[in-house]
């Protein structure tokens, strides 16, 4: 595992529990799914998912509102020169897989219904 893959596992594990102690949404849940830094650490796409999905440009708000508090807690704790800063994007691969699967099936079913 190279240096840049533990400082994104670091960085996964411990905004996951920032999020889940500062983001308050009732009926939803917020998961951090991925974090991927730069090569100079200076910046970090941190993918999340948001359930509801109906749910997803509020929690992105909150995020991107709160994302100071993140950096300050993290530099605090985290023995790293930089805390990047942080890019929140909705990870919507998930999604994407189950549409892909959906349209498989229904191939896979009009193959079979034509041999």
């Amino acid at each position: 595992m190279s240096r840049i893959d533990k400082i994104n596992s670091l960085l996964r594990k411990e905004l996951a529990n920032l999020v889940n102690r500062e983001i308050s949404l009732d009926n939803c849940l917020v998961t951090v799914i991925f974090v991927e830094c730069s090569a100079d650490l200076r910046h970090a796409k941190v993918g999340v998912s948001v359930m509801p999905e109906n749910l997803s440009g509020t929690a992105l708000k909150k995020l991107k509102k709160i994302n100071k508090i993140f950096s300050q807690n993290l530099k605090g704790k985290l023995n790293l020169r930089y805390i990047p800063k942080f890019n929140w994007i909705i990870d919507e691969r998930e999604r994407n897989a189950a549409e892909i699967e959906k349209i498989l099936k229904q191939l896979n079913l009009s193959t079979k219904n034509d041999g």
